[in-house]
């Protein structure tokens, strides 16, 4: 697969608490100039990276994360603000616990009153597959189809694990038509993020595929 293709599908992504004002223009410039999907980014930069980027780029930010245990009232909250900076698309966090509990009523509730929240704006639902067996896994799959989300998510990249081939192939056999798959979470090379893509995800969330182009450069 071209290059090129590949970053068509990247969102370019910069999430350590440590973050600056000047990694995230830095990220907000290299995604731009190499034409990636999108930026994913806290919450506090959406707008001033929005501003920065004008309809140029789309500014993705995280909601609940990376824990997802905030209450529903809180995550819709941090969406609405979210979306009033300027984000173009929203990546939240599932409550792992109340899969844990079975309670998948209070899950796909959650995720339809933020999907309300988001309108046409785009909705990934990250579900934590590390933390998941396969069977909630796919339960996971079907909440997030009956929902009206955009995507479904393997990970934040900061819990035990992050995306792998099998959760993706799996994805791709329990979504419906109307769901997309993210991979995200320890994505390091071009080979396999060009794997991601064979196997059915739509996008990647990953720092490292510009990191690699711009060496090989």
């Amino acid at each position: 697969m071209d290059i090129k293709e590949i970053l068509k599908h990247v969102d370019h992504t910069l999430l350590q608490q440590t973050s600056t004002w000047p990694e995230i223009k830095e990220i907000c410039d290299d995604a731009m100039h190499y034409g990636t999907a999108s930026v994913c980014i806290p919450p506090s930069f959406v707008k001033q990276a929005k501003e920065y980027v004008g309809d140029k780029m789309a500014v993705c930010t995280v909601i609940g994360f990376p824990n997802g245990y905030m209450t529903t009232s809180v995550k819709e909250f941090e969406t609405k603000d979210a979306l009033a900076s300027g984000a173009d698309e929203i990546d939240m966090v599932i409550n792992v616990g109340w899969v844990k509990e079975r309670r998948y009523d209070l899950v796909e509730e959650e995720i339809r009153t933020l999907k309300r929240a988001c309108g046409s704006k785009i909705l990934k639902v990250i579900i934590e597959t590390c933390l998941l067996t396969d069977e909630e896994k796919i339960e996971m799959c079907h909440v997030v189809t009956r929902s009206g989300a955009d995507y479904i998510k393997t990970s934040t990249g900061f819990s035990t694990g992050g995306a792998t081939f099998e959760d993706v192939a799996l994805f791709a056999k329990h979504v419906g038509e109307n769901v997309k798959i993210k991979a995200a979470g320890g994505i390091s090379s071009l080979e396999d993020a060009e794997k991601f893509l064979s196997l059915g995800a739509d996008r990647l969330g990953t720092s490292r595929v510009i990191k690699i182009v711009k060496a090989t450069n």
